[in-house]
């Protein structure tokens, strides 16, 4: 059974429809990349799955579980335990630091345990940086802050939008060793959304959006 499965999954605004009717299954472990033009739906689907949106039919089934019919709470509950989030915006705590916006993921999953928030930032090469603010941190390190903070529960499914969106080639290239390194290791499933032909061919999988349907759907290699 797929680890993800979408069957018939639609999302209607007031003046306009985000997806139309999207079947989808991705197998636990797998890298996914979403590419296609502005509003062409490719966000929607990422917050669909992650549950910060909701459909207007169809439904979504992650790791057996149906979230389309879940309670805010329950939804708040399910994506604590079992989804890590990568934004374009690093979204830190500015008067904490690094261990600290770390440790912030924990205390709302379970409880927080220092040690284990070094050990994360120690992982992603911040082990010199612990104690540094976001505004003492490169846009590249804020970015490995928030890649340790997405995996320090242990997510089985890691959901990241535009990640490298503002970062130059040099540091998205190392976000992306990163993931790759990150996604070897522990073997969670990756769902990426970008719009850089460079980042989409980091991963096993690209599907391309337009207009609310999958276009194109195929099998790479890691770069």
């Amino acid at each position: 059974m797929a680890f993800i499965k979408l069957d018939s999954a639609s999302k209607i605004y007031e003046t306009a429809q985000a997806l139309r009717g999207v079947d989808l299954e991705v197998e636990q472990g797998q890298w996914l990349n979403i590419v296609g033009p502005s509003g062409s739906g490719k966000s929607t689907l990422l917050n669909v799955i992650g549950g910060l949106d909701s459909l207007s039919s169809g439904n979504v089934v992650i790791d057996g579980a149906e979230i389309t019919g879940l309670s805010e709470d329950a939804m708040a509950v399910f994506r604590r335990e079992r989804i890590g989030f990568v934004f374009q915006q690093a979204h830190l705590i500015p008067y904490l630091n690094a261990v600290e916006n770390v440790m912030l993921s924990q205390y709302f999953h379970s409880m927080s345990d220092e040690d284990e928030a070094i050990e994360a930032l120690k992982r992603v090469g911040l082990g010199h940086r612990l104690t540094h603010r976001p505004s003492q941190l490169s846009g590249g390190e804020q970015q490995r802050v928030c890649i340790a903070r997405a995996l320090i529960n242990s997510p089985k499914l890691l959901l990241a939008d535009e990640p490298t969106g503002n970062l130059d080639r040099e540091n998205t290239r190392i976000i992306l060793e990163l993931l790759k390194k990150l996604h070897q290791e522990e073997h969670f499933t990756i769902i990426l959304v970008t719009h850089d032909p460079f980042v989409s061919q980091w991963g096993q999988r690209i599907i391309t959006m337009e207009d609310g349907k999958i276009k194109c759907d195929e099998f790479i290699c890691y770069l």
